[in-house]
């Protein structure tokens, strides 16, 4: 802990968060001061034209609980993220390793352990994050918005952990006074007054209950998988509403598509092989606390 405290203190280094500014970032962004490539396998189209709003109206971001049924997107039996791609991104580059293994609060040895135990998933509402780059050799940390349908990496709390489009490892928000001035990208659904802050559940989630925007299907994940051991459920009472107000929630038409998918990495000595998700790693998966956000802590006005 006292070398991830270190490491936190030394790589750390607050910009564009101050002003009352947050970041809008779309879903198929690489975005401000990316870690590595993306490892996002789509860009959750569906989710980002119609975004899952919460109930109960409001003048700022809501605070919705990690373990809340139908908080995340995907599709059965299909990752949003390939974990493997972005492990052998950041191991291959011992620095970027040490930068985000101190953001998130571990030991740089404990990072593939860290990632195999996410689950790759997509956001169904605008969500509010600390969102933490990588420039110049420094980490860079900056107050945003992740646009719905934007492919995430997921704690056992339910928590957003990692921005699969950029390799940023994400954190709570930090809390602003009043509505924070908006930059960056631009989308039509965008409101501040339906944005979500994730907050994480009471306690360790074994599997994550995920609706398909797509299909109208109701499906658990158990937590640090890929989809291959995804299972159907019954719709569940309460969670987040299946479809917007106004859209309907029936699935595409026949022969929509998803968005092309990213084309792999270049091959790099010094990335080691990929392996499924399955195989026991080296150092076995942490189920660390969240760690603070950066700031004031994040507790009512986002």
């Amino acid at each position: 802990m006292l070398v991830a405290a270190a490491l936190a203190v030394f790589f750390l280094r607050q910009s564009g968060s101050s002003g009352g500014e947050v970041l809008l970032q779309a879903a198929g962004s690489n975005g401000r001061d990316p870690f590595t490539q993306s490892t996002a396998k789509d860009y959750g189209s569906s989710a980002s034209a119609h975004p899952a709003i919460p109930a109960g109206g409001g003048s700022g971001p809501h605070n919705i609980a990690g373990n809340t049924a139908g908080l995340y997107g995907g599709s059965r039996n299909h990752a949003n993220c390939d974990v493997e791609r972005q492990i052998g991104y950041l191991t291959q580059d011992q620095n970027k390793s040490r930068a985000f293994a101190g953001v998130v609060g571990i030991d740089p040895g404990g990072l593939t352990g860290y990632l195999r135990g996410l689950t790759p998933l997509q956001l169904r509402s605008d969500t509010r994050v600390t969102n933490h780059g990588y420039k110049d050799g420094s980490v860079t940390s900056f107050q945003s918005v992740l646009q719905a349908g934007t492919a995430v990496l997921v704690d056992d709390r339910g928590l957003p952990r990692v921005r699969c489009t950029c390799g940023n490892p994400l954190t709570p928000p930090v809390a602003v006074q009043g509505t924070p001035k908006a930059t960056g990208d631009t989308w039509p659904a965008y409101k501040y007054a339906d944005v979500v802050v994730v907050t994480p559940a009471d306690s360790v989630m074994d599997a994550i209950t995920v609706y398909d925007p797509d299909t109208g299907e109701w499906f658990e994940r158990p937590v640090g998988t890929d989809g291959d051991q995804d299972r159907s459920v019954s719709p569940p009472k309460g969670g987040m509403s299946s479809s917007a107000p106004g859209k309907s929630s029936a699935p595409p038409p026949p022969g929509s598509s998803r968005a092309p998918q990213p084309p792999p990495p270049p091959a790099s000595p010094h990335t080691p092989p990929a392996s499924p998700r399955t195989t026991p790693p080296t150092t076995p998966p942490s189920n660390p606390s969240p760690p603070p956000a950066y700031g004031p802590p994040p507790v009512r006005a986002y």
